[in-house]
């Protein structure tokens, strides 16, 4: 992992990130898990959870999602495995407390407008907080929710951050298994 200069991390402000999605050759897409916005690392290199310390993708090698320890400038084989990423909001920060309530908001009518297009198995919106302000669901919790979008049911995932302290990798592993059992 390249080190970055504060300049080159304030540069990365200004990327857009693009989605990991399945390709004509790809089989349906199983998961698209959603993001809360881009940090500046992940900005900065084009790959998404790339800070170190992220637990994305250990937790979904853990859960059984990819056959091996995969890096974030692995990601495009996400789509082979029927797997995609995307982000609740485009602007890449270095906190994601820096977002506005309407950004949020606006970025659930862009997911599920993306949703539509893509029609996964599932949403699996990484951040519960996220979750609640765009879609504006004050008491859900982690896990399966009783919303759908067409036919795509949504679940809500522990934050991998490292800054995530309320949830061990060994809890987000279960969890992000749970998942995984529910969208062969």
């Amino acid at each position: 992992m390249p080190r970055f200069t504060p300049a080159e991390l304030e540069a990365a402000r200004a990327r857009l990130l693009p989605d990991v999605l399945p390709g004509p050759a790809d089989p349906p897409l199983r998961v698209l898990f959603c993001g809360i916005n881009p940090g500046l690392v992940s900005a900065a290199t084009g790959h998404h959870f790339a800070r170190p310390g992220n637990r994305f993708w250990p937790v979904l090698h853990g859960a059984g999602f990819t056959p091996r320890l995969l890096r974030p400038d692995e990601q495009g084989l996400l789509p082979g495995l029927g797997l995609g990423i995307t982000n609740m909001v485009a602007r890449a920060t270095a906190r994601a407390d820096e977002l506005s309530r309407a950004e949020f908001v606006a970025g659930g009518e862009a997911l599920r407008d993306l949703v539509a297009r893509t029609s996964p198995r599932r949403l699996a919106v990484v951040g519960i907080g996220a979750y609640r302000t765009a879609f504006g669901v004050k008491d859900a919790s982690v896990g399966p929710q009783d919303a759908t979008l067409g036919e795509t049911r949504i679940w809500v995932l522990p934050n991998p951050s490292g800054l995530n302290a309320h949830w061990s990798r060994e809890a987000m592993v279960a969890e992000y298994g749970r998942l995984r059992r529910s969208a062969p």
